[in-house]
């Protein structure tokens, strides 16, 4: 069997961008644990040049900048104002998304948010808003389903390797990163637990190969009221929790699909799939949302076995969703993991959170388009 698909396209180190494209010039603000994905960026992406980080705390700036080569380490404010940086990275913890993004919106820049968007609609629908009204773009991660693996399981669907999908699941199941966070407490606080924290990934790829959501049903509860640092300086503190840390739900997808959605930080160990998806002739196995790499599997009607699937070869990683960005912005396109997938996400999230607490369906009131694949035309073999 044939299924069409996205070709190779890349084989430098853009991977969705080419060498020849204009560069743009970043500028990061937040230098904490994840920062160094994006600092290093450019060295994936040839389009992007970080020129300037920033941090609340202006010394850990300047080591990031030390260690990465950044011309510039300033605090947030510099940074923001500075005429130099045409997108700005926003990795502050979720609690001040909204601040550091309008405030560069409102200096003209475009911005890339690490999930979520916003810590509730109001702020990401102002943001998003305030981007068309300045002319910029506003963009969030997670970009995971840019990758070979991920843009491979959008092209089987699409091209009817499985029929017609009816049912999904979906699990994130863990024990919580107290176990080797050096900071957990903002995973309990609110705007984050298992679902608002790792549920982007598994949502932002369910969208991704089946459509937007368009009603939610869930269950959630806490395991404990406090969770003990296992890790780190605070090891042996305690972190009071805040929010559901066990979150079951049920998914209509605007198709017809529907999915079972676990995430939960009270797990110790599981016998689980990331992700799979049941078609009327056959099933498909997606690989872990949280990365770019992985096996696809595939088993059709009729067959024995799973088989694996090999996909388009190119460059993947933390920072491809910046560089469709800045690719975006230079050609005249909309970002592929641009504000209104963030914000379809977003709210499909908090809908569950409000229907574990009100027992009730609710319905999504947002929508979005799916994102356009990587590439265009190509053969994807199925063995």
């Amino acid at each position: 069997m044939v299924a069409r698909g996205p070709p190779a396209v890349g084989h430098g180190r853009g991977g969705l961008v080419s060498a020849r494209e204009v560069v743009t010039r970043v500028g990061v603000v937040g230098c904490g644990r994840i920062s160094p994905a994006y600092l290093t960026a450019p060295g994936r992406f040839p389009n992007l040049r970080v020129v300037a980080c920033s941090d609340l705390d202006v010394t850990r700036a300047e080591k990031r900048a030390q260690q990465f080569g950044v011309p510039i380490a300033c605090d947030v404010d510099s940074l923001i104002a500075m005429p130099d940086v045409d997108v700005v990275v926003n990795l502050t913890p979720p609690a001040v998304h909204h601040q550091v993004s309008t405030a560069a919106v409102r200096a003209g820049k475009s911005v890339y948010v690490e999930k979520p968007l916003a810590v509730d609609r109001e702020q990401a629908a102002e943001l998003l808003e305030l981007a068309r009204s300045h002319g910029v773009e506003v963009a969030c991660s997670p970009d995971t389903f840019l990758s070979p693996v991920l843009q491979t399981c959008r092209s089987l669907l699409d091209q009817g390797a499985i029929g017609t999908p009816v049912g999904a699941v979906a699990f994130f199941a863990t024990r919580g990163p107290e176990l080797r966070h050096p900071d957990p407490a903002f995973f309990y606080q609110q705007g984050a637990g298992p679902l608002l924290d790792m549920g982007p990934y598994y949502v932002t790829a369910l969208v991704n190969v089946l459509g937007p959501v368009r009603r939610v049903s869930a269950a959630s509860t806490s395991g404990e009221s406090e969770r003990l640092v296992m890790s780190g300086p605070q090891r042996g503190s305690l972190v009071p929790v805040q929010v559901p840390t066990h979150v079951s739900a049920n998914l209509e997808f605007e198709s017809g699909t529907v999915c079972s959605l676990m995430t939960s930080f009270d797990v110790w160990a599981a016998n689980l799939p990331r992700i799979e998806i049941y078609g009327t002739e056959g099933s498909l196995s997606i690989p872990d949302p949280d990365g770019y790499e992985g096996q696809v599997r595939l088993h059709q009607a009729g067959w024995t076995a799973w088989r694996e699937v090999p996909g388009p070869q190119y460059t993947a990683g933390r920072g491809i969703g910046l560089a469709d960005l800045a690719a975006a912005l230079h050609g005249d396109r909309t970002p592929r993991a641009g504000g209104a997938l963030a914000y379809h996400v977003l709210d499909t999230l908090l809908s569950v959170l409000e229907s574990g607490q009100r027992g009730t369906h609710i319905n999504v009131e947002s929508s979005c388009i799916r994102p356009d694949q990587v590439g265009a035309g190509g053969v994807i073999d199925v063995p």
